[in-house]
């Protein structure tokens, strides 16, 4: 019935379009009604935000360092087999 302009970047949002003739208004004009789909962008900074513990190896060097690590290592995976003997 008409041609209508619309930029390129919003045509695929269009998705179903009808014009209707008005009675009574004596004009050549029509109405036209749309259907649209709108989508919303998110910020990929946003997105990725996460709360993550850096871990610093190169301090694994130091021997101090290395045994305190070690032992907290050793007492975690201890605490884990205690909880496996109570369960079975």
């Amino acid at each position: 019935m008409g041609h209508i302009l619309i930029d390129r970047r919003w045509f695929s949002n269009s998705l179903d379009v009808r014009f209707f003739r008005v009675v009574g208004c004596h004009t050549d004009h029509c109405l036209m009604v749309s259907k649209v789909r709108e989508t919303l962008a998110v910020i990929k900074e946003a997105a990725q935000t996460v709360d993550r513990e850096r871990f610093n190896f190169g301090k694994l060097n130091e021997l101090e360092v290395r045994k305190q690590y070690q032992i907290k290592l050793s007492n975690s995976f201890a605490a884990l087999e205690n909880l496996n003997d109570k369960r079975t």
